[in-house]
């Protein structure tokens, strides 16, 4: 398996096959949603002047990274779910694992940039065009991809080294990592090292990082006697937080904390939360419930109105 010419297969989703029809369309579902939700919030933010801003410039980038981020693996789970053949080419796989984990430490960046933006502008609101520079911003986005790109490198060039056994069936519904390495009959200490290392620093730090900026951002809009706006920090950290603690909880726990008695059903259910759940879930928390997205969404239907009335 190792020389590339071996097919890998996965075991896709622990479903009854009277219940595979349900879960399709279920999973159908939400991919259109997740595709739909962040092509309209790109849309939006390019052709409406008012959300050229860092904010919306690393919501875009968001939307996008969800929108590759669910690409990379829910077309081929459909697929398996519709005939019986769920193989993948072994260099089909390391590339599915490759931009899985690009657009996934994308994500946790690029949270990390968006609760930077959001500290600095409630906790010091007349400094912000001066802090939040488009140079600043652009260089936020640019080195968000350069790491990501160069992370995402590491762990496929480690796992190319490896040799295979003859049984080459994944207990996932995607090539993950943990679940390729499960498979190796190399040593694998050397790509588990690289993981807890690297994992602390893509995923604790930054997680760290966002708890601590919206810690302050709270403690900030106490200070302010205003029922308002006590209540809308609130509401949106705690939509904020919900989100971001579902994506690195479930993360953290499945590949810095795993334990003997996880099950491949507990493993399947968890990986699902932030492939598939989070990626849906952050257009509507992030930006389809502001009242900026929904002006540009009222503007933009305003103008293809007068054009087609023209």
């Amino acid at each position: 398996m190792g020389d590339g010419t071996m097919d890998v297969a996965d075991t896709g989703l622990p479903v009854e096959p009277e219940h595979q029809n349900l879960f399709y369309a279920l999973f159908l579902s939400i991919y259109l949603t997740t595709v739909l939700g962040n092509l309209l919030i790109i849309v939006l933010i390019r052709l409406d002047p008012h959300l050229h801003t860092p904010m919306y410039l690393f919501l875009s980038n968001l939307s996008f990274s969800d929108l590759c981020f669910s690409s990379v693996t829910m077309p081929k789970l459909l697929q398996n779910m519709l005939n019986e053949d769920p193989s993948i080419p072994y260099a089909g796989c390391l590339t599915q694992m490759y931009f899985f984990l690009l657009f996934g430490d994308l994500e946790s960046f690029l949270l990390v940039t968006m609760a930077y933006d959001r500290y600095v502008a409630i906790c010091f609101p007349l400094h912000y065009t001066t802090i939040m520079s488009p140079k600043l911003c652009l260089s936020l986005v640019v080195l968000s991809w350069v790491l990501t790109t160069f992370h995402a490198m590491l762990h496929t060039l480690l796992m190319a080294r490896l040799s295979f056994c003859a049984d080459n069936v994944i207990h996932h519904f995607f090539c993950d990592v943990s679940a390729l390495l499960k498979l190796s009959c190399s040593d694998t200490q050397v790509n588990e090292l690289v993981i807890f290392i690297m994992g602390g620093l893509i995923l604790v730090i930054p997680f760290l990082l966002i708890i601590m900026s919206y810690a302050q951002i709270v403690s900030s809009l106490l200070k302010v006697p205003s029922a308002r706006s006590i209540r809308k920090a609130f509401s949106t950290c705690g939509s904020h937080l919900s989100v971001v603690s579902l994506f690195y909880g479930t993360v953290i726990g499945l590949y810095l904390c795993p334990t003997a008695t996880n099950s491949t059903v507990k493993d399947t259910a968890m990986a699902m939360m932030y492939t598939v759940v989070t990626p849906m879930l952050n257009p509507f928390i992030y930006s389809l419930r502001n009242r900026d997205m929904k002006g540009a969404l009222g503007r933009v239907f305003r103008k293809k109105k007068t054009l087609f009335s023209l």
